[in-house]
């Protein structure tokens, strides 16, 4: 494929499909609004704008779309309904991004869908090389799909394939449901977390495949009321609460459920990460239940000394205070003989952890014997049957 020859459209690219500012109610009768008739071509877009006084569509039909970024951004004056039926492709390396980070954004709309059965594609793989974030903390890469500030809305039956960053990050919404989702990316591709989710109350991610290089999910501060479903996740490194406490004036995160969810080769099940040496915080009424481990590397984690690459005062206790925590009916194989690790903070321990009918068995080479648990600065409620035998 020769992006040279697109480079005047990759420059025009800066996608804006609706906007409030120009109005264009009279360009269709019906509300639906293919990007073709505007100007997009199957070899690049180009500027469009869609305004609508009723329930609209936007429609990206089958084909090649190269786009360097795209800001979607209300307050619309209807609802309105984007069908993405082709393949959106981002601009390969890091030299040619437009925005460094982000790519595709959606931002303050009400009743917003997207749908349509299309592909996002990062070109990830094209801009690894290039990555050495894993490495300097400053750096930016664009996020693929963010939605910010979407309230009432639905996402449903799209792909994301080989995000430069995280695949999709959620901020500031409000009753968002997210359905089929599928999200790829190597188990070796840096920072591609599947979805991402922070100040917002109300989330729901169901029925959908996440394999990427880094957590399936992860909830960041003022994560409030989310539900993962019938979700397979792996490889990547599992479903995360955090990690929290690093900065000043995080938000609380009150209430995660993870239920009927399948792991499969993940470095991590589920997991609650806080940093020592923390600011204040509060991470609370999670609930763990009927998942299913394959292989994967620590099934049940509470780490309130997270740590990566030793830049934190580990002898600092976290002030993060976790309780209310349910991990019930959770079975399969451990890669690694420790299959529960608990270990909470010595200045504020966990409250009210409660862990019932787990039946983890160890699956690995490296060692012989059953799987074993590890515990410290926590008494949990015991329930039912416990492989292996949990904080005694």
């Amino acid at each position: 494929m020769d992006y040279s020859s697109c480079s005047q459209l990759l420059v025009l690219a800066i996608l804006v499909l609706f906007t409030l500012a120009q109005n264009i109610i009279n360009a269709a009768s019906n509300g639906v609004f293919n990007v073709i008739d505007f100007g997009a071509m199957a070899d690049g877009i180009r500027d469009n704008t869609c305004n609508w006084n009723t329930y609209s569509t936007v429609l990206v039909p089958p084909g090649k779309y190269f786009v360097t970024s795209a800001v979607f951004k209300g307050p619309c004056k209807a609802p309105i309904s984007f069908q993405l039926q082709g393949l959106i492709l981002a601009p390969p390396g890091l030299s040619k991004l437009a925005d460094k980070e982000s790519w595709i954004t959606f931002e303050s709309l009400r009743s917003f869908t997207l749908t349509g059965g299309g592909t996002f594609h990062g070109q990830g793989r094209t801009a690894w090389p290039e990555n050495q974030c894993h490495k300097n903390s400053n750096c930016q890469l664009p996020i693929s799909i963010r939605f910010n500030k979407l309230n009432d809305s639905t996402i449903t039956g799209v792909q994301s394939v080989d995000s430069k960053f995280f695949h999709i990050n959620i901020l500031g919404c409000y009753n968002l449901k997210l359905n089929k989702i599928n999200i790829s990316a190597p188990d070796d591709s840096p920072n591609t977390d599947g979805i991402h989710i922070g100040r917002s109350n109300g989330i729901e991610i169901s029925n959908s495949i996440i394999a990427t290089g880094d957590d399936c999910v992860s909830l960041g501060d003022g994560s409030q009321n989310v539900l993962v479903s019938d979700v397979s996740c792996g490889p990547g490194h599992g479903i995360s609460v955090g990690s929290l406490g690093k900065y000043k004036k995080e938000e609380d995160v009150v209430g995660l459920t993870v239920i009927n969810c399948t792991f499969t080769g993940t470095s991590n099940g589920v997991r609650i990460k806080t940093w020592p040496d923390s600011e204040d915080g509060k991470a609370s009424n999670f609930t763990f239940e009927d998942l299913f481990m394959n292989n994967v590397e620590n099934p049940i984690v509470i780490d309130q000394e997270y740590c990566p690459h030793n830049q934190c005062n580990i002898k600092v206790p976290s002030r993060v205070k976790i309780s209310n925590v349910r991990f019930r009916n959770i079975r399969g194989t451990s890669l690694t003989k420790e299959a529960v690790r608990i270990v909470c903070s010595k200045e504020i321990p966990c409250q009210n952890v409660e862990i019932g009918d787990i039946n983890l068995v160890y699956n690995g080479i490296d060692d012989k014997g059953p799987a074993i648990s590890s515990c410290s600065n926590v008494k949990p409620t015991l329930v039912g049957k416990q492989i292996p035998a949990t904080c005694v």
